[in-house]
């Protein structure tokens, strides 16, 4: 199970990075995509062809086609009518099926894969996506159908990026008014609960970004504890800062009436799903620190970075892997909930990939292996000493390098000596 967490982890980073590059129109991007996805061995595709809506004939035109399969010819069209499959994309955005095209088996395509991309235009029968794209395989295996799930998330992002480029330059004093309000928004930096010393800071890579960390009050019969929560959503600038906010105010409300963790990541999945057509995507790691004797620490992770557990005692580090998928991958998801005990002295750091996946001038990786010795080296600091020093040496390390990303990190430390009962968290601490 975690495998297939890091496979989608890796798939997400891997079509982020075929996008990012300029591109004139919203074909000319498709059409990489397509290629690379074909190309790319570990999917198993032999061909993909992409389909445009084409409003005046209620049908899809094929726009190209790529791939070891026997060409279409360029002309060629599929009728919204006599393609059921059609209507169903809307609601599901991907689908797995027997193709029923007599033209298409001919060229060999048996069964396929159909996700829908770009904007949703609507026409009498309904709404239908502006494109679709549709993959063939020897075997469609069920777990392509999330990997088309991640292609049309982050190809309908890259779109909305191309057309919104103009407009962009026409906003640039309401992303300074809403760089203004998501500072704001974040709570004081350091933060004390029982012998905790905790300390987060974020650093966005523009004007506003999709990474957020939050300190939460959590009273469950009768015991006060503190819900430790930090994001990063998919996307980039107002859209991911506009997701990262209504993640903040739905979890902030849902640990309300949610006293499970995991029926909180259920409901937030399912949210998130209703809500964003197209930034669906969020990778969220929450844990609560309870006011028990053994300072159990609970925790569940929705796909985000694995936080480092560093245990001076014995010398040993161990990463919070994945309990779930990210949020907004499908409708209805699960997550489980495990937990760690913070012996005195443990150090846990949470972080965003904006630290690990940050690349120097070479375009090589901070790396995990950095920030653990990090870790491992200033552990007898305080948590606010400990956060400073890691992003100083990430943004030493990023100097000379093009590509950045925003930077998120929570340094968790318990106190080496046991000190006396603090559960009456400070109001200026917690928004």
């Amino acid at each position: 199970m975690q495998q297939n967490y890091l496979s989608q982890r890796n798939t997400y980073k891997f079509l982020e990075k075929l996008t990012s590059h300029n591109f004139k129109s919203e074909l000319s991007l498709l059409k990489s995509l397509v290629k690379d996805v074909v190309n790319h061995k570990e999917f198993g595709i032999i061909g993909g062809r992409i389909w445009e809506l084409n409003p005046q004939d209620y049908s899809y035109n094929l726009s190209y086609q790529f791939g070891d399969v026997d060409k279409i010819p360029k002309d060629y069209s599929l009728s919204i009518e006599d393609q059921p499959v059609l209507n169903k994309l809307p609601k599901q955005r991907t689908i797995l099926h027997h193709e029923s095209d007599e033209l298409l088996k001919m060229k060999g395509i048996y069964s396929y894969s159909l996700t829908g991309v770009g904007e949703l235009i609507r026409l009498k029968g309904g709404k239908y996506y502006k494109y679709a794209l549709g993959f063939n395989a020897p075997e469609m295996l069920k777990s392509f159908y999330e990997t088309l799930n991640i292609i049309s998330g982050i190809a309908t992002i890259a779109i909305r990026g191309i057309s919104g480029q103009s407009v962009e330059k026409k906003i640039r004093r309401d992303l300074l008014k809403a760089s203004e309000i998501q500072r704001n928004l974040l709570p004081e930096h350091k933060i004390r609960f029982l012998d905790y010393d905790i300390y987060g800071i974020c650093t966005p890579d523009s004007e506003v970004g999709g990474d957020y960390f939050d300190y939460l009050k959590n009273i469950y019969e009768g015991e006060e504890n503190l819900g430790i929560v930090i994001a990063d959503a998919s996307s980039k600038g107002l859209p991911a800062a506009i997701q990262a906010l209504f993640v903040s105010g739905a979890i902030r409300m849902g640990i309300r009436f949610a006293t499970k963790i995991s029926h909180l990541f259920s409901r937030l999945n399912t949210l998130i799903w209703e809500t964003f057509v197209y930034e669906r995507f969020v990778t969220l790691f929450y844990c609560e620190l309870t006011n028990v004797s053994n300072r159990l620490l609970l925790y569940a992770n929705a796909g985000h970075c694995s936080p480092i557990h560093y245990r001076p005692g014995n010398n040993s580090f161990m990463f919070l892997e994945a309990t779930g998928a990210m949020l907004g991958l499908t409708e209805h998801q699960s997550f489980g909930v495990e937990n760690i005990r913070m012996h005195p002295g443990d150090v846990l750091v949470l972080y965003t990939d904006g630290i690990t996946e940050s690349q120097d001038g070479n375009g090589i990786m901070f790396g995990e292996e950095r920030l653990q010795e990090l870790i491992r080296k200033h552990h007898n600091e305080t948590s606010e000493n400990i956060a400073l020093l890691i992003i100083e040496d990430v943004q030493k390390y990023t100097a000379e390098s093009l590509y950045n990303d925003d930077k998120t990190l929570v340094v968790i430390k318990r106190d080496l000596a046991e000190l006396p009962d603090m559960t009456e968290i400070s109001k200026s601490s917690i928004i």
